[in-house]
């Protein structure tokens, strides 16, 4: 007797559909609501980046590109990287990605295997660990300790454990969605951690730049390990140069891996266009961008803790990094009714904490990387929201 296939939408790899998404979708419906809920800003990409595209286009720079990225690229992220971190970065170590999710697809598939135990701590953009369990890994998550005023830790003994058998740990810092960024002497535990388990350390940066200590960059594993060691670092122009829909990202790789991790590149995205390229190599060379692009995230930093830092019943601290506000509300237990009923009742849309994992049950989150007028609107429908449920309640 004859077994009937599967039917063809059942016959797919799953992975669970985003929250965020899910929030958005509702507030697609509504002109007026105001979006918060995805990790962009609403500012422009740098001018010098646009005129090297369009020129690029305009010479015919539209072929097979070097998988490995363009020379001139690869030459000036090391240069840039090596003045800003503690220990050179050679051109050798660089790798050119179609974004920075496709650089950590692609360091994935170069070191996990099926069955291999990948640890990630939370909450945590739910991008990297799908990523892994696309390969067959389990994935196995660390709660970030939160703390009583909004701030996180990372528990450094919970890692040891849980890094025994463990293929990879996959590192935030600046973290998404807590702003949670690690010191140096935690990326050196975190570190020495690795080593002693043997495991792969893959570093998410994309944040690097945005950090509000005055420092103009946050602690990186690029300070302080070998280029030997079993690190890989990815980074992207999206966050930084304010560039995500340009999906222009790169890796740095042990010494002499790099040729084999492109040859992975060749068999998932075949390399990045290349006057998307000429447009990076125009943004590393742009400071203004970036600096003028981290004064107006801490200005909207500022908008939002007065808006927030004082509102009844939520719990909240600045972040060390990146651009959310990530609060916790008294009582909430279901963060995606409380954000659909945000985008219905009020008009604003935000980010579900349980979209992070479900250590981020309880949470918000809050971009605010947009114009101070655009944010200002914005946050008060939300602290009116809010204000509104706790009455409720």
């Amino acid at each position: 007797m004859s077994v009937s296939p599967p039917a063809v939408s059942d016959d797919l790899i799953r992975l669970q559909g985003s929250k965020i998404v899910a929030v958005a979708r509702l507030a697609f419906g509504r002109p007026d609501t105001e979006f918060l809920c995805f990790g962009e800003s609403d500012q422009h990409s740098p001018p010098g980046a646009i005129t090297a595209l369009a020129e690029a286009l305009a010479q015919g720079e539209t072929r097979y590109p070097d998988v490995r990225g363009l020379p001139p690229l690869r030459a000036a992220l090391a240069e840039y990287l090596t003045a800003i971190h503690a220990l050179p970065v050679p051109e050798s170590r660089v790798l050119v990605t179609a974004s920075g999710m496709a650089a950590l697809a692609v360091a994935l598939s170069a070191i996990v295997r099926a069955g291999d135990r990948v640890v990630l701590h939370e909450p945590a953009w739910p991008n990297a660990g799908n990523a892994a369990r696309l390969r067959g890994a389990e994935v196995v998550a660390l709660a970030l300790d939160a703390r009583q005023d909004g701030r996180f830790h990372l528990d450094l003994e919970k890692l040891d454990q849980a890094l025994v058998g463990a293929r990879c740990f996959i590192l935030n810092s600046p973290n998404n969605p807590t702003g949670w960024t690690a010191t140096q002497a935690e990326l050196q535990a975190i570190l020495d951690l690795c080593r002693k388990h043997g495991c792969w350390l893959l570093s998410d940066e994309v944040y690097s730049r945005l950090v509000y200590d005055g420092s103009g960059v946050a602690p990186s594993l690029l300070d302080i390990a070998e280029s030997h060691d079993r690190v890989i670092v990815c980074n992207s122009f999206s966050k930084t140069w304010v560039m995500t829909g340009w999906r222009l990202g790169w890796l740095i790789v042990p010494e002499g891996t790099r040729d084999d991790m492109a040859e992975i590149v060749e068999c998932t995205h075949s390399g990045v266009a290349p006057f998307i390229q000429h447009g990076g190599l125009a943004a590393v060379a742009d400071t203004k961008t970036l600096e003028n692009f981290r004064a107006h995230c801490a200005e909207g930093r500022a908008i939002t803790a007065e808006f927030l830092g004082a509102l009844p019943g939520v719990h909240y601290a600045s972040p060390d990094g990146a651009f959310y506000a990530f609060i916790k509300v008294d009582g909430m237990t279901d963060s995606v009714q409380v954000a659909q009923d945000l985008v219905m009742r009020h008009g604003i849309a935000i980010a579900p904490g349980v979209a992070f994992g479900e250590s981020g049950e309880g949470w918000l989150r809050v971009c605010f990387a947009v114009a101070p007028e655009r944010l200002r609107r914005a946050l008060t429908r939300l602290s009116a929201g809010l204000s509104t449920r706790r009455a409720a309640a």
